[in-house]
Formats: structure tokens, sequence, C-alpha cells
């Protein structure tokens, strides 16, 4: 499908040069740069790669719309410009480390892969991780990427404190511990606010996991146990085609205390216990997937469903996810598999995880613990756009909200109405952004459009 195309038809549905510091913010070159899965050619005509945090300030000043650009693995136009965009693809070193609060400052374009080995090294760990580590972290916390845990918040839960450039320029600081509610507006700050070049993470003591993996869970297990079976691990993860009703496999992740000798249960609510490492999707090698068969490991290398070493190639896929309330968890993917003979043929696996409840005015978990249902797709664009639909159909009587920065067709009215402190966070917005720089189509659509 051709750019243009593509960006008509997901912008209806879903909502690089190096350049001198100097050159002005109109100069005209083709980029073709695209995002990570390659469903998307990015329409910026320019693109910067600044050094300094001054040359961000300059570069913001000199433009009159702008969008910040992370590590690319958004499968829609959250990062998009018809004008131009700015990557801080070399803001990736940790700033400083405060081992007598705890948190750690890093520089807007790390990703976490190349942050939690300096982490072990210095004996400290995250909370939550991703199911893949080749994410900048702002990017992650910006669209409250969540990782996976019945009581782990998302990975924008850790954010203490954001350092950004505004849209008249200036540097602009907000702390947990002195902004309270503003604070809490800007971290799921969907690129809104400005460009944000530091960003400071609470921390905590190192530990070890270990996770093993179950196959063949009844789906009609969960009915009765669906909080039990996710509260079985530190973090849980659900995969299924949604063939035959039937879980494929369910993914426990738990710290592993000292001295810890328990043995692994071989059965879990009908599922058994796997002999050899799987991969999500059975079928494929499980050698790029983080070990299993319940061998401890740091923090990092457990967390994750995929391996730090392992840089994914560009995917053939397209993603979707929702999230509800915990407590229709069973109810949602029950009306989700009475769509399994349009939703299996077109997919390569649905993933389910648990998200506990945050303040954070833009995350889907505001105020409640949900479920996320992923849908990792396969990259039949027209087809899949015709079936979202039908998803959030379905889950429509669970006032479902979509993922920021994956593929989804709700109408502005309807997302509108499902996000409590939608109206603070635009007068938020407007205080950092008044006259709407750091907006695109995306923003303007699914946010600003009142």
């Amino acid at each position: 499908m051709k750019k243009r195309t593509f960006l008509k038809t997901t912008s209806m549905l879903v909502g690089g040069v190096v350049l001198s510091r100097f050159v002005a913010c109109q100069t005209k070159a083709k980029t073709n740069l695209k995002n990570w899965a390659e469903n998307l050619e990015y329409s910026a005509e320019n693109v910067y790669y600044p050094k300094t945090v001054e040359e961000v300030q300059e570069i913001v000043k000199k433009c009159d719309s702008l969008k910040a650009l992370g590590s690319r693995h958004s499968f829609n136009t959250i990062a998009d410009s018809e004008e131009n965009q700015i990557s801080l693809r070399d803001f990736n070193k940790v700033v400083s480390l405060d081992k007598k609060a705890n948190t750690v400052t890093v520089e807007g374009g790390i990703k976490y892969g190349e942050l939690a080995p300096y982490l072990e090294e210095n004996g400290y760990a995250l909370h939550n991780l991703a199911s893949l580590p080749h994410i900048s972290v702002v990017g992650a916390c910006a669209t409250a990427t969540h990782g996976s845990g019945v009581k782990n918040g998302n990975l924008s839960t850790a954010v203490v404190g954001l350092e950004f450039v505004n849209a008249a320029g200036e540097l602009v600081n907000l702390s947990k511990e002195k902004d309270g509610e503003k604070f809490n507006g800007a971290v799921v700050g969907l690129g809104a606010f400005g460009v944000i070049t530091k960003i400071t993470l609470a921390l905590q003591p190192s530990f070890k996991m270990k996770q093993v993996v179950y196959r063949n869970l009844p789906m009609s297990a969960l009915e009765k146990n669906f909080e039990t079976i996710m509260s079985s691990g530190y973090s849980v993860s659900l995969f299924t085609d949604w063939k035959n009703k039937n879980i494929n496999e369910v993914w426990v992740k738990s710290k592993v205390e000292e001295g810890d000798t328990a043995e692994i249960p071989t059965e879990l609510f009908g599922a058994k216990l796997a002999t050899q490492n799987l991969h999500p999707i059975e079928e494929i090698s499980a050698e790029n997937c983080t070990e299993q068969l319940g061998v401890p490991g740091v923090w990092y290398e457990r967390m994750p469903h995929f391996k730090m070493g392992f840089t994914p190639s560009a995917g053939k896929e397209l993603q979707s996810e929702y999230f509800v309330p915990i407590e229709h968890a069973y109810e949602a993917m029950m009306a989700i598999e009475k769509l399994h003979e349009k939703v299996s043929p077109h997919i390569f696996i649905s993933e389910i995880r648990a998200i506990q409840a945050d303040d954070l005015w833009m995350s889907p978990c505001y105020k409640k613990t949900c479920v996320a249902l992923h849908t990792t797709w396969k990259q039949e664009v027209e087809t899949v756009m015709s079936i979202l639909p039908l998803f959030e159909a379905a889950l429509a009587p669970f006032n479902a909200r979509p993922h920021w920065a994956k593929l989804f067709t709700m109408e502005a009215s309807v997302l509108h109405s499902r996000i409590e402190k939608l109206n603070d966070f635009k007068a938020l917005v407007k205080e950092y952004d008044p006259n709407g720089k750091f907006q695109n189509e995306f923003l303007k659509k699914n946010i600003f459009n009142s």
C-alpha cells in the first residue's frame, strides 16, 4: 500500500535526514522513514537529530509544527507529522543515579535494553518491563505501555520526574513530589506537551526471577478463577489463538526469594507444565525467548518475553490492544471468543495481561485495575481495519479503551466519554503548547476534537 493511501486510511480509522541546527524547518527533504513494523511511512519532510538540549530548544523555536519520534514502535500515526519530526536517538545516556532517593535520571532517547543492565550492575531494578526491551523509555511512558501484573502499575507509574522543552523552547521540569496533579496529567502526555529530554524513574532493589509456561488452559477455568490465575505469579500472560476455547500458553513469572526451594506445580487449573522452552506462537523456535523451565535469572532476563540481545526483525505484523476493568475480564474474553471465526485466520496470537490501577490522567488504567486484550495480527491492513470495529463493538459494554500507540477505529466521541480527565488534560496541554505546535492529525482527531 502506498504511503499516502495508508496514512489517509489509518488517519480516518485510528484517528532521516540529519539537518544542521541552523536550517529552517521549512526545508524540504524526503526521509522515507518507516515505523518498526513497516506498515507506516512517516509523512514528515524533515527529521532532526539534535545532540544537545540547546539544539532541541533551537529546533522547537524554529518550527511551527513538530512531533517527537521515539523508537518507532507505534503502529498508528501518533508520532507522525506532515512537517517536522525530532528524534532523540543520540540522547541515550544515564544522567545520574541517586542512591539516596533510589531513582535514576536518563536522557530522552534511552531504551529499556540499554538501561536495564546498568541498573542491575548497580544493584537496582525497575518494577516492570514490556514484552520487548527494544523500545524507548520515554515513548513507552508517554503512551502508558504496560508490562504485566495484577499488583504492577504500567511502565509510566515508575516516573517521578520529567524535563521537557515546551512550545516556546523553554525547559520545564515537573516532579511527582512537587507538582502533584499537574504531574499526573503530564506523564502519559502522548507527545502533546513538548520534547522530553530527561525522565526520572523510581527504582527498587535488584531481584531474581524465574518463569514457567503451562500449556492448554481451558478458557472455562477463567470464569471462576481469573484473578487467582492472573495472581499466580509476579507477572502472568495468557496467549490464545481463539481456537477451541483454549488458552494455548500461560506464562508465569515469579520473584525468586533467597532459599526458595519450592517445587513448581505441574498443573495449573488443568493446564500442564511445559517441559521445554516455548515461543508465544508455539510453532516458532524459542531461541530468542527468555529462559523458562523455572531457571532463575536476573529480573531483566525474565520479565520481558524476548532476550535483550535479540533485535526483532522489522515485523510483518500489526498490533491492537484494548483495556477493560478486571472485573469484566472473562465476559470481555467471551465477547471476543464469539468472533473467533473472523479473528483466528488473521492473527499470529493474542495476549491477555493484567495491570494495576494508577493515578495518571490519560492512562487506560486510571483509577481502575485493567486487563489488556492484545492482538498481534498478520500484516493484512484492510482486513484488520475491517475487523477492529467488531472488536470494539463486542467490548463496548465494558467501556474498553485502546492502547494509544496501536491500531483502533473508535470514534473520538466514544473515546472522549471514557476518559474522565480529558478536559483537565486539554487545559494542561494549553499551558505548555497554547497554539498546538505539538499536535498532529492523530491528536487533533482523537483528543482535541471537541
